[in-house]
């Protein structure tokens, strides 16, 4: 009887632990290191092939309050509602040796830059912005390439998904701004293949086009992969 009861309290403490809701992301250090879903290049050679080629459209009206509070939770792409902000999110995907280990904010890590190849320590506070999250896809070349025509929600969702977001050196991503792939490609070249195919798989996800020298840049890259 009394290792029956002791069953039962064993049971009822898994239950009660299995039921509370985590605060935790879904993304832990470097789980993904951003490949979440990416596009193989074959893949897309052939969805590149199926994105309209268009000139890109007016700024008009652009603004990035346009896609939404920046790195806000209440999103519905990958990860969205899961209590934690976009950024954090990205922070702790990307990041290795991450403070604290469990939990949403994030205050130390080291990131391995996908952009340039460098190791960069994070620390949050004045500094912070050593590390910066990019949009592969720029919210801006977005808007000019049909996001002005996506619903509110859409483009809050395509602002924080992260398909299109990785952490990155902050000076290079400053010197990127928002251009596309005819313009800016990461200096590390070993990087380029996942870049553009993250782009493809972006544009194609919310049925965004390319200018033609987007394209030829892009299928340039692929090519090579």
């Amino acid at each position: 009887m009394r290792i029956t009861r002791v069953a039962a309290s064993v049971l009822a403490a898994l239950f009660l632990l299995c039921a509370c809701k985590s605060t935790t992301p879904p993304m832990g250090p470097n789980t993904a290191g951003g490949q979440e879903g990416t596009l193989s290049a074959a893949d897309a050679i052939k969805a590149l092939a199926k994105l309209p080629i268009k000139d890109s459209a007016a700024m008009t009206g652009y603004s990035r309050d346009e896609f939404g509070q920046a790195w806000t939770d209440d999103n519905d792409a990958p990860g969205g509602h899961n209590n934690c902000n976009t950024r954090d999110d990205i922070l702790r995907r990307d990041l290795t040796k991450v403070k604290p280990a469990t939990g949403c904010q994030v205050e130390t890590g080291t990131l391995k830059d996908p952009y340039t190849g460098k190791s960069i320590n994070f620390d949050r506070g004045p500094k912070s912005t050593a590390v910066q999250i990019d949009h592969m896809v720029a919210l801006a070349d977005a808007w000019q390439s049909g996001a002005q025509k996506l619903s509110a929600d859409k483009r809050r969702d395509l602002a924080n998904d992260p398909r299109n977001l990785m952490a990155v050196d902050g000076p290079t991503n400053e010197a990127k701004g928002d251009r596309d792939a005819a313009t800016w490609l990461p200096p590390q070249t070993s990087f380029r293949c996942t870049y553009v195919e993250h782009q493809v798989q972006v544009k194609t996800l919310y049925g965004l086009w390319v200018t033609q020298a987007e394209h030829d840049a892009i299928e340039g890259v692929l090519k090579s992969c």
